[in-house]
């Protein structure tokens, strides 16, 4: 009986964008260089070596060395993988719990629904940078304390799309003819409403880990990020700034990696957003 309600898409083979091939070729690249560049590496991202601080790029140091004499290649490569973990698991809970909230307010609708969106409109209108600066001020800095911040508000978009999604998907015959038969809302919601909208939600989700990645640079820019001795990209810039000057390699590097990260992930995002189109595609039970 339940093959009775499973959901046929019916749409025309779509094809990877040139741009949205690009990114994954590009992400791959840089998630292998933060999972095994700092093997690669002879030197450790502590390893202070005072008679070559401030070198400029050569064979023994690629991207030269900062005022401590650390091996600027070595930390980027380390605080690559701090970037991408902060903004992969960002995401990740974003959507989890955006997911979850949506779903049940458009799924259940009525004042439900009106309560849980101004609930949701009200963390929304307050400013995103300015809410995780808070927050991170007042859980201290650290990794998981920038998560935190970041999650605090950055769900409501994930929210209001899976919301959008549920309350079209549940006008649907399928939903319909399971609701009438008594199925449980949970069964309806992750069997057969789900399944039709993961697409633009896992879209959304990519377009959310950049966002993450250029908030956790910023928050450690400004301090309260990731701190000493650990690297981040967004510290490193902070320290290159004050000798950039007379020392601009030691900005470039960690510069060009958020650049090349934020760009990789937007462009796999857009790419899926226009491959996933729901307006060229047709659902029916």
């Amino acid at each position: 009986m339940s093959k009775l309600f499973e959901t046929n898409v019916s749409h025309k083979k779509r094809k990877l964008t040139t741009g949205c091939f690009i990114g994954i070729i590009l992400l791959a690249f840089l998630v292998f260089l933060a999972l095994f560049g700092p093997f690669l590496s002879p030197y450790g991202y502590e390893e202070v070596l005072l008679a070559q601080k401030n070198l400029s790029p050569s064979a023994s140091h690629i991207f030269g060395t900062d005022d401590l004499g650390r091996d600027m290649c070595t930390r980027v490569f380390y605080g690559l993988r701090i970037s991408l973990a902060i903004g992969a698991l960002a995401a990740m809970l974003d959507m989890f719990i955006g997911t979850i909230f949506g779903a049940i307010s458009g799924y259940i609708g009525g004042s439900t629904d009106q309560a849980m969106m101004r609930i949701a409109d009200f963390i929304y209108s307050l400013p995103y940078t300015l809410g995780v600066i808070v927050a991170a001020a007042i859980l201290g800095p650290g990794f998981s304390s920038i998560l935190i911040a970041m999650c605090f508000i950055g769900w409501i978009q994930m929210a209001r799309l899976t919301r959008l999604q549920v309350m079209q998907m549940k006008q649907f015959d399928f939903v319909t003819s399971a609701r009438a038969l008594g199925v449980h809302p949970l069964k309806i919601i992750f069997r057969h409403i789900f399944p039709n909208i993961f697409g633009q939600i896992v879209a959304l989700m990519m377009l959310t880990i950049p966002h993450a990645i250029f908030a956790e640079a910023f928050l450690s820019f400004l301090g309260i990020g990731i701190q000493p001795p650990m690297s981040s990209l967004g510290s490193m810039v902070s320290d290159a700034l004050s000798a950039m000057r007379y020392y601009p390699w030691r900005l470039f590097a960690p510069a060009i990696t958020i650049t090349l990260s934020i760009l990789a992930c937007n462009l796999i995002g857009d790419g899926l957003r226009d491959m996933l189109d729901p307006k060229e595609r047709r659902s029916y039970g």
